[in-house]
Order: C-alpha cells, then sequence, then structure tokens
C-alpha cells in the first residue's frame, strides 16, 4: 500500500473535522471496499433471485460455488502476489519500466494455465452430476478470479487505489444485473451472470493496466528468473491466505458441522454465518490501521532511514528510531483500540442483527468469538506491513507458517472438544501469532541501528 500515505496526508493536513473524517472514510474505502462489494454483490443477487429461482437451494448452491472459487482462487496465486509486487517495485526503483508490463503478462499467463488445468480436472471430475454448461462456467470463473487478484496487486502497485474501487463498483454492479439479468436459468443462470461481471472487471482492471504502462515486447519472463526470485515471498503468499482459509475449510468438511452442497462442495451453516459478519466489524480498524501505518510510521520511517543514507549522526539516528518506534507503538494502539470498540458494538448488537437475519441466537457465542479473531486479524496485518517495510521476510515468513500449523491443530481440537469451542481455534492462534510477533518486532527495533549498518 505504500504511496496512499501522499493522498492520506493531504486530507489530515486540512486540520478540519472534515479532513479526518475524509482521511479515515478514505482509508475504509480503499482498504475494505473490493471485500465488501463483492459479498455486498454475491449476497444481492442471493436476496433478489429468491422467489424467481426455483427451488431455492439453487441460490445456496450458486453463493457456495462463488465462495469456493474466491477462496481457491487466492490460495492459488498468494505465492505469487507479494514476490511479483516486490519485482514491480525493484524494476520501477531502478526506472526499468519497460519490463513491467512484459512480466505482468507472464504471471497473467501462468496464473491462467495454472487455474485453467486445474479447474479443468476438477470441474469434470469432481462434478459429474452437473451439467457441462455449470463446469464451464466453473472453470472460467476460476481463471478469471485468478487474473483479476493478479490484476489487483499490479494495479495496487502502481497506487492506482481510487481505480481499483471505482472498477469493483462497476464490475458488481454489472456482475447483480447479469445475474438478475439470467436468474430464470437456475444455478447457470446465476452463475453465468457472476462471470460475465468478473470478465468485465478484469477487462476494466487491464484497460487501466495499459493506459498506465506500455512495452516494446509483449511477453518476458524476467520475474521467473533466480535472481529475481523471492522464495519466502512465494511461501509467505501460500501460507497467509491458506491459514485465512484453512479452518473455514476444515468446517465445511467436518461431519458434524458440514452438509454438502453441489458435487464436492460443503458449507457450513453454522459456522459461515458468524464468520461473515464478524469481518463486517473490522473495516473501521482497517481503516485505522491504513492511515496509521502509511501516514505517522512511514513519514518516520523515511526519516530514519534518510538518516542512516545522509551520514547524520548518531544521535540523530536515534532520535528518528525512537520516534518512529514511538508511531509503531501508537499505531497499533489506535488499532486495538478502534477494533474493539467495534467489537464492542457488535457484541450490543449481535443478537439483533441475528434475529433480524432469522438466525437463532444460538449463534451469538461463536459471533462473539470470530469478531474477536477477526481483529486480531487486522493487529496481524498492521505487525506484518511493519516487517515488510524492514524487510524482514524470514520473521514473516516464520509467523505465517505458524499460523497455518497452529490453525489446523487448534480448529481440529475445537471440532473434537464441540460446539461450546467453534471458532476458538481460529481466534487462539491468532492471538499466539500476534503476541509472538509483537514480541520479536520489539527485539527488532531496540535492535535496528546495529542490524541497519552490520546487514550492509
Amino acid at each position: 500500500m505504500a504511496g496512499i500515505g501522499f493522498e492520506l496526508r493531504k486530507m489530515l493536513r486540512r486540520d478540519s473535522l472534515s479532513g479526518l473524517i475524509g482521511a479515515y472514510a478514505y482509508a475504509g474505502v480503499i482498504s475494505s471496499g473490493p471485500w465488501v462489494l463483492s459479498i455486498v454483490g454475491i449476497l444481492l443477487i442471493g436476496l433478489l433471485s429468491v422467489g424467481f429461482v426455483i427451488p431455492g437451494m439453487l441460490i445456496t448452491q450458486f453463493q457456495v460455488s462463488v465462495t469456493y472459487l474466491i477462496a481457491c482462487s487466492l490460495i492459488l496465486t498468494g505465492p505469487m502476489q507479494l514476490s511479483f509486487t516486490r519485482f514491480t517495485s525493484d524494476r520501477l526503483f531502478e526506472r526499468r519500466d519497460d519490463l513491467v508490463l512484459s512480466n505482468y503478462h507472464a504471471v497473467a499467463l501462468l496464473a491462467t494455465m495454472l487455474a485453467g488445468l486445474i479447474g479443468l480436472a476438477c470441474a469434470f471430475w469432481a462434478f459429474p452430476e452437473q451439467s457441462v454448461l455449470y463446469r464451464l462456467l466453473m472453470i472460467a470463473g476460476f481463471v478469471i478470479m485468478s487474473n483479476i487478484w493478479i490484476a489487483a496487486i499490479f494495479l495496487s502497485g502502481m497506487k492506482q487505489y481510487k481505480a481499483i474501487v471505482w472498477t469493483f463498483l462497476i464490475g458488481y454492479a454489472i456482475t447483480v444485473l447479469a445475474a438478475l439479468a439470467m436468474r430464470k436459468s437456475g444455478l447457470e443462470g446465476l452463475l453465468g451472470g457472476f462471470v460475465v461481471g468478473q470478465l468485465c472487471l478484469l477487462v476494466g482492471m487491464i484497460t487501466l493496466i495499459y493506459r498506465n504502462y506500455t512495452s516494446r515486447r509483449f511477453m518476458s519472463f524476467e520475474v521467473f528468473q533466480k535472481r529475481y526470485a523471492y522464495p519466502s515471498l512465494i511461501a509467505i503468499g501460500l501460507f497467509y491466505n491458506l491459514g485465512i482459509w484453512l479452518d473455514k475449510f476444515m468446517f465445511w468438511y467436518a461431519p458434524s458441522t458440514g452438509q454438502q452442497m453441489i458435487g464436492p462442495l460443503h458449507a457450513s451453516i453454522i459456522y459461515d454465518i458468524p464468520v461473515f459478519l464478524a469481518y463486517l466489524a473490522i473495516i473501521p480498524g482497517m481503516a485505522v490501521f491504513l492511515v496509521r501505518i502509511e501516514t505517522d510510521f512511514v513519514e518516520y520511517y523515511d526519516a530514519f532511514y534518510n538518516a542512516v543514507r545522509g551520514g547524520s549522526s548518531l544521535e540523530h539516528i536515534e532520535d528518528m528510531r525512537n520516534t518512529m518506534v514511538q508511531t509503531i507503538r501508537l499505531g497499533l494502539y489506535e488499532i486495538v483500540k478502534v477494533q474493539a470498540i467495534a467489537s464492542l458494538v457488535l457484541f450490543v448488537v449481535g443478537g439483533w442483527v441475528l434475529r433480524l437475519l432469522g438466525i437463532s441466537e444460538l449463534y451469538l457465542p461463536l459471533l462473539y468469538v470470530d469478531v474477536i479473531g477477526a481483529s486480531l486479524q487486522v493487529v496481524l496485518l498492521g505487525v506484518l506491513n511493519i516487517y515488510f517495510y524492514l524487510d524482514r521476510r524470514r520473521e514473516v515468513l516464520m509467523l505465517t507458517g505458524t499460523f497455518v500449523v497452529l490453525n489446523f491443530v487448534l480448529t481440529r481440537l475445537t471440532l473434537e472438544l464441540g460446539p461450546a469451542w467453534y471458532g476458538y481455534g481460529f481466534a487462539v492462534s491468532l492471538l499466539i501469532v500476534v503476541a509472538l510477533a509483537l514480541y520479536l518486532l520489539d527485539r527488532k527495533l531496540d535492535r535496528l541501528e546495529y542490524e541497519t549498518y552490520m546487514l550492509q
């Protein structure tokens, strides 16, 4: 997200309530807008199709199918996202802009080939009872979604944040309209509308890319060369996305909590709804995370390293380090404080929200645990972002790998213990990883001057 701080600082310089509200609103939209739009779009398609798509189970099958497309495409492209972002950033720093677009084409080709081959194998092996049209649409959707994540991360690296949100808004508006127009065709119609809308979204993103970059070569493969490879970033991208979705897959396929929806695809009503509501509560925390990290921290981060590169006195360098550490602590405290307030609000209105959605209040304890887990995920994002600024990839790799292992082990344990413990696996694993991340970060910051010089 480097670069968004310039826009946020402009708003905060107004030194007014409107400027402050504008900065946080802008940060909230940028950090959570595409994700919220995708969820709201899928829910709208389901709600507006009730009574038109018969039987109603077809709507649930559509939503489950799309959820799997999103989850699997994120896990598949996770290893490419961070490594390609680093490659792009390094080439821009070297002023070798001509390599950016051609290597984007290479990464998009790899994502398309992998998604196509995996989608083809799964669709025709795992869905023998579904129509050929359904299977073709699932393959197309998987390929398109995989390319959307690559394009989105590329546009983020180009600092096209507003464009991403507007493209997602228009893309999901088309998705909803297309799905509603084709809903009379049942499951295939809903899925066909989704695929059409996602294709429009991808075309919009690619148009933005071509407007900003040109290249004499259509495709080049420097991004895959050993000297440009970052194995740690590849593993981090895989571990982080896998860790986020692992407990969901386990609940989907556990005999006591999951049920078959369509073909091999399972869902867990008891787990999915509280998780969805919990993630809506992280929007304020994400906004604060973006504002605090990308303004105050980045400003003093730049000041510290400029002082090091410029040969400033040791006293000045230490002052800049101390100020940077102070902004980190303040920023993390602000994230925790705001997220705690948002969580408490959801605790208060949680019962009312469940009643409004026609869901039993027996889900409330699980909702509370999921809210805490989602809030801890925001804190972890803030800490990992700081590690990335400091280029501490080894620590991030260890933390994300630990998260995957802990989430698997503790979620398996909670499934054995019974309903009273559901959700604790995800929340406790994040609590342990966040505590470990903060401990290691504190040690790294204490030795920052020493390591900065000795690593040269």
